[in-house]
C-alpha cells in the first residue's frame, strides 16, 4: 500500500489509457490528462479503487468510462438524494471482461467476487449481478451497490444523471471518494 503520487497516477493513466485501447475506445489528448484514479483514500489502489474519465457531466447528465483491473474492488456506496435531486440513477453496460455488481436484493450464494479482508466487513450489499461485454443494469437513485472486476480487469460505461461524487455516502467511514495525490 502506497500513497498516490503524481508519478503513480501518471502510470495508472498509462495502463488506463492502453485498457481503453484494447477495446477500441480512443481517448484526445486533454481527457488522457484527465483520467481520474480514484484510490477511495485509502492507498491501496491495485485492491480498492478505480480509473475514469468523465466525458460530460452537466445538470442533466453524464457519461463516463470505469476501468478496473483484474479484481479491483470499488466499495459500497449510494447515490442520495441532495435539494430536490432524488440522487443519481445510473446504468452500468460493460464494454470489456466482467463486472460483478453488488446490490441490494437476497444474497447470492457463493458470489464470484473476492474483496480484500478489510473491506469485508463493510459491504452490506450481496445481491450479485454478473456483467459481461454487451450487458448492461440500471441502479436506482439511493441504491446501495459496491463492485469488483473479473480476473482479466473491465471497461464499463455509464449513463446516468447528473454525478455530485462528492456526495456519495458510503458504507465504509474510511472512505474518501475525492482523491488526494501526495
Amino acid at each position: 500500500m502506497a500513497p498516490l503520487t503524481p508519478a503513480t497516477v501518471a502510470k495508472l493513466r498509462t495502463r488506463t489509457a492502453a485498457q481503453l485501447a484494447t477495446a477500441g475506445i480512443v481517448l484526445t489528448p486533454a481527457e488522457l490528462t484527465s483520467i481520474e484514479v480514484a484510490d477511495c483514500g485509502l492507498d491501496d489502489i491495485d485492491h480498492v479503487g478505480l480509473q475514469l474519465i468523465t466525458y460530460i457531466n452537466t445538470d442533466r447528465c453524464c457519461a463516463k468510462e470505469l476501468v478496473l483491473f483484474a479484481h479491483q474492488t470499488f466499495p459500497e456506496h449510494r447515490h442520495p438524494p441532495v435539494g430536490t435531486d432524488p440522487g443519481k440513477e445510473e446504468t452500468f453496460r460493460c464494454r470489456q471482461g466482467t463486472l460483478y455488481l453488488y446490490v441490494e436484493g437476497a444474497p447470492t450464494p457463493n458470489p464470484h467476487a473476492t474483496p480484500p479482508a478489510a473491506r469485508r466487513p463493510f459491504l452490506t450489499v450481496w445481491h450479485e449481478v454478473i456483467l459481461n461485454a454487451g450487458e448492461q443494469y440500471t441502479l436506482q437513485p439511493d441504491t446501495k451497490h459496491w463492485f469488483q472486476a473479473g480476473p482479466a480487469g473491465c471497461i464499463v460505461s455509464e449513463f446516468s444523471t447528473r454525478s455530485t461524487d462528492e456526495h456519495d455516502i458510503f458504507t465504509d467511514p474510511a472512505i474518501r471518494r475525492i482523491p488526494t495525490i501526495y
